[in-house]
């Protein structure tokens, strides 16, 4: 069982029924085949660092407790930290106001032979900036098709784009926020924004659907993730991340034959 890609001339439904899966697998071969996909996530992340051709920028959206942390520590976790790089995006400066909105981003987009993971994305400036009404509508709409000329260019420079849309209920929302303002070890972590957010859940759901519709391209389609489930959202990303890093027919550079013939030679003493 796998996500197919966002298809932005078909029907697109983000209802709260849309956030859990009818015919997942049982929670055991889940467990199973999750552990399977970090194994191999493991030794793909190793190849595509030595490789040195290619970057992967994961791009992770959603609602506030859709689980991008999650997705974070329970996925990326099987990777060599050395090998990745985690950006969080918060409410722009007043320095990265004063340029144009990709600037912070381009900043950031990870090397060859990395993978970086944004936590939130470029895609807040058709989200919250639309919403919250910071920008006007003709500024952005301009940016869908920034957006998608940014990422084409990224994609011909040998960066892969793996975008995912963490879809959570309102009901499971509800759930997590209250669970986080009761422990200890995750109310830090609560924000007066996650209840102005949880207030315009429609307004967002425009934003999301759009965003979606005008975004998903050939090139760097959307994955829309049923996360209410978090054993069941690993599972599909992991998958997805996995399928598209051995696309790439990553390898490992060869040795020189003549380093390895003086490392013989000294370590035979």
């Amino acid at each position: 069982m796998q996500l197919d890609p966002v298809d932005p001339e078909a029907p697109l439904s983000l209802r709260d029924e849309d956030a859990v899966s009818d015919d997942a697998p049982s929670d055991k071969k889940v467990r199973s085949k999750t552990q399977d996909r970090l194994s191999k996530l493991t030794t793909l992340q190793a190849k595509l660092y030595g490789d040195g051709r290619y970057a992967a920028l994961v791009i992770l959206q959603g609602r506030d407790a859709a689980g991008k942390d999650g997705i974070i520590r329970k996925v990326f976790g099987a990777c060599n930290p050395q090998g990745c790089e985690v950006t969080s995006f918060k409410v722009p400066t007043p320095i990265e106001r004063r340029h144009d909105f990709l600037w912070r981003i381009h900043d950031v987009v990870p090397a060859r032979g990395m993978i970086g993971i944004f936590n939130r994305s470029q895609y807040e400036d058709v989200l919250a900036a639309r919403v919250n009404g910071t920008v006007g509508k003709p500024i952005w709409m301009s940016r869908y098709d920034q957006i998608n000329d940014f990422e084409r260019m990224l994609i011909q420079n040998n960066v892969i784009v793996l975008k995912f849309f963490l879809h959570v209920s309102q009901a499971e929302q509800r759930r997590r926020l209250l669970k986080r303002v009761e422990r200890e070890d995750k109310n830090w972590k609560f924000s007066e924004l996650d209840l102005d957010d949880r207030r315009l859940w429609d307004a967002y759901t425009d934003a999301y659907h759009d965003m979606l519709r005008r975004t998903s391209t050939k090139e760097a389609p959307w994955y829309l993730v049923p996360a209410d489930d978090k054993k069941l959202r690993n599972y599909f990303v992991t998958g997805i991340v996995v399928r598209a890093l051995r696309k790439l027919k990553l390898r490992y550079p060869e040795a020189d034959p003549n380093v390895l013939h003086n490392a013989e030679q000294i370590l035979s003493v």
